[in-house]
């Protein structure tokens, strides 16, 4: 499950360079570092939650 989110950030991240999402705070292409940010996040909060509940 973790690779499957990295890949589709990373993925998001180089769409993000390439042509902006325009999403609210995504509207530059200076802003792909927020999705690192985001994915950063998310990625802890999966690695958390399959220590916790396995």
């Amino acid at each position: 499950m973790t690779k499957l989110i990295a890949l589709l950030l990373i993925l998001a991240m180089a769409i993000q360079v390439i042509k902006p999402l325009g999403l609210p705070g995504l509207r530059r292409r200076m802003d792909f570092w927020r999705i690192a940010l985001i994915a950063f996040g998310i990625w802890a909060v999966a690695l958390l939650s399959r220590d916790f509940l396995m």
